[in-house]
């Protein structure tokens, strides 16, 4: 794979799980990475630590997903201080699990808020920054094919940024930036790490590999996505999981 050296690469939630793995990842392949979170400045300065560690080029900073203007600031602030913005990788958002029936209106505006309005932005703001032959990645999930009880708000917000995805790959094509998602599966450590052990084991029993998925298969696909190889591939949806779903 081709390297990323010389590349600015922003991954949002980027201080725990597959947002981790991720910046890591695309540290290891030679690209400086800013790593984005919310609200966990120790993990996230963790992370930069980590990738300095193994020679690798990685500054942290903060911006409130749910707040548009902080989304604003923050890109901003990468471009006048590196330059450019060739990789983007949205993958800050939030899990809630309840039944509709059970569904309270603040949990609907947390998640929609997160995962919808703050990915829309976010993009809004690639799309405008992003350099000629940039790389958009967005993380969506597999429960938006293959959907479960208590995940309904959580299924469509991560449904809604997959239209974002198609729709982006078209109106940003003619400068050779790819956008593509990438749906997980059950992956640790993320989300599914809250899950109870039955239904751990359970989702493993699924894959033919008798496992769940780790963060880092989520990040060398994601590593791929971010390549020069990756030039054909645009507004794809790429299920990960183990082939837990076929």
């Amino acid at each position: 794979m081709a390297s990323l050296t010389g590349k600015v690469a922003i991954v949002t939630g980027a201080s725990r799980g597959i947002g981790r793995a991720i910046a890591t990842r695309l540290a290891q392949d030679g690209a400086k990475v800013i790593v984005h979170y919310g609200g966990s400045e120790a993990e996230a300065k963790e992370v930069v630590e980590e990738i300095r560690s193994q020679g690798g080029d990685a500054v942290v900073q903060h911006a409130d997903i749910m707040l548009v203007e902080d989304i604003r600031d923050f890109f901003a602030e990468v471009q006048q201080r590196f330059g450019q913005i060739d990789i983007v990788v949205c993958n800050a958002g939030i899990a809630k699990s309840d039944a509709i029936a059970e569904v309270s209106e603040a949990d609907y505006e947390e998640v929609f808020a997160i995962n919808v309005r703050g990915v829309l932005f976010t993009l809004q703001e690639a799309a405008l920054r992003v350099s000629e032959n940039g790389r958009i990645i967005v993380v969506s999930s597999t429960v938006t094919l293959y959907p479960r009880p208590g995940m309904a708000v959580y299924a469509a917000s991560k449904a809604a940024v997959k239209m974002f995805t198609t729709v982006l790959a078209q109106e940003v094509g003619d400068r050779h930036i790819t956008v593509n998602s990438i749906l997980p599966g059950a992956t640790s450590p993320g989300m599914f790490d809250n899950v109870s052990d039955q239904m751990q084991a359970a989702y493993a029993a699924s894959s033919p590999f008798g496992r769940i998925g780790e963060a880092k298969d989520i990040a060398d696909v994601a590593a791929f996505l971010a390549s020069e190889e990756s030039r054909w591939i645009t507004g794809q949806h790429i299920v990960v999981n183990g082939g837990a779903t076929m």
